[in-house]
């Protein structure tokens, strides 16, 4: 069993609201909290909340005149420097931004605060995972980076070792920014190819400073990559270099962004083999962390059909009750969605995409050097296997 498990959730944290317009729509978030309560997976775990990040934690990765930058921008959204990344079209500054974006991150440093201290063996922070923001500019819609921030939190409390992992399909650049010099991290990240998707980072010759050299993973994934290429690739790098590592913490982004019908990318992940990555992270957690996992958001811009069915996927794992992807989902959260559409769908009616169980070659299996998805992983072994003595 999973152990104790928590689930961060403050309703504030649908404030973080970029405007009507912008692909980032809050209702993801509540559509998720109300499907996870329409199951009865949040009968499984403790539901519970944190105070938002104040200025010395947030200045654990991001530069005092950043937050300074912010604050003004959230009082007056007029006032938004470009410098800083705000008032782009996708950063937009509005009204009580600052807040917003400081209960998100607190979310997640209190989640990685209960894990290290042994409150809890898992914690869920949905609404986090904001990977892009850099530690003096908000970037890719991210105003704070809650993931660094919840795993420079972790090495605040005297973790040595924490691993991160990425599973959004844009490159997680805030976060390997934050600890690019730092062997104390390892960060992993799997995306679309910097060629063809958003922010044009994450090449597999990015490996980390000279301090931390190899601790920087980055696997870019063809366009078009389905199902069995995205396990491959994920089974293919992820597990040994956990296991090299040794960290005490997991810390993971789940961004729904790779599934086949998010209008912003270009690979075509099913929510069933998206379940099958949140399953292979519980396991890793529990085989090279000693069960200690921080689960987090991130990405997802099919915001009815795809996220809430996949962070509550996430949120079941993590409580140690998982839903069957053949379960049907409550009449109640369709005519959920129905009102808030204006009627125009009910939304999916089970928690599969028809595609479970996944089946994939295990990289050991069949490696084909004419293979793009394969060239990707062996580009990335190449690249940072020697550096944890492993063979690539």
């Amino acid at each position: 069993m999973s152990g104790r498990a928590q689930l961060m959730w403050d309703e504030a944290v649908t404030g973080y609201n970029f405007g009507a317009e912008h692909p980032m729509d809050p209702v993801r978030l509540e559509l998720t909290r109300r499907l996870i309560t329409d199951l009865g997976v949040d009968r499984g775990l403790d539901v519970a909340t944190a105070k938002p990040a104040g200025e010395s934690t947030l200045r654990l990765v991001h530069r005092d005149d950043y937050v300074q930058a912010v604050k003004e921008a959230s009082a007056d959204p007029a006032a938004a420097r470009l410098e800083y990344g705000l008032g782009t079209p996708d950063d937009p500054a509005f009204p009580g931004m600052h807040e917003a974006s400081s209960v998100i991150a607190g979310q997640s440093v209190g989640a990685a605060e209960a894990v290290w201290q042994g409150e809890v063996l898992h914690a869920v922070n949905f609404a986090g995972g904001l990977h892009h923001a850099m530690p003096g500019a908000a970037s890719g819609f991210c105003v704070y980076n809650d993931a660094a921030l919840a795993v420079a939190r972790l090495l605040e409390l005297g973790a040595e070792r924490v691993a991160y992992v990425d599973t959004d399909v844009h490159h997680g650049d805030g976060v390997q920014a934050a600890f690019w010099d730092d062997p104390r991290v390892l960060t992993i990240s799997l995306h679309e190819h910097p060629r063809t998707l958003f922010p044009g980072t994450g090449w597999a010759e990015e490996t980390g400073g000279e301090a931390a050299e190899g601790f920087a993973v980055n696997v870019a994934l063809p366009a078009g990559t389905g199902d069995a290429g995205w396990l491959r690739a994920f089974h293919g790098v992820v597990p040994e270099l956990l296991a090299a590592f040794r960290p005490q913490v997991l810390v993971t982004q789940h961004g729904a962004d790779t599934h086949f019908e998010d209008p912003l990318a270009h690979l075509a992940v099913s929510l069933d083999a998206q379940r099958a990555v949140q399953w292979a992270c519980h396991d890793l957690a529990h085989s090279c962390a000693e069960g200690r996992w921080v689960a987090l958001g991130g990405g997802g811009y099919a915001v009815v059909d795809v996220v809430p069915r996949s962070w509550t996927h996430l949120t079941a794992i993590a409580a140690g009750a998982p839903v069957e992807p053949e379960t049907e989902i409550p009449a109640r959260w369709g005519d959920e969605v129905f009102a808030r559409s204006g009627g125009m769908t009910r939304g999916p009616r089970r928690m599969t995409d028809g595609r479970w169980p996944v089946a994939f070659q295990a990289w050991e299996d069949g490696y084909d050097p004419a293979s793009r998805l394969d060239q990707a992983v062996r580009a990335t072994r190449n690249a940072v296997f020697p550096a944890h003595g492993l063979l690539p």
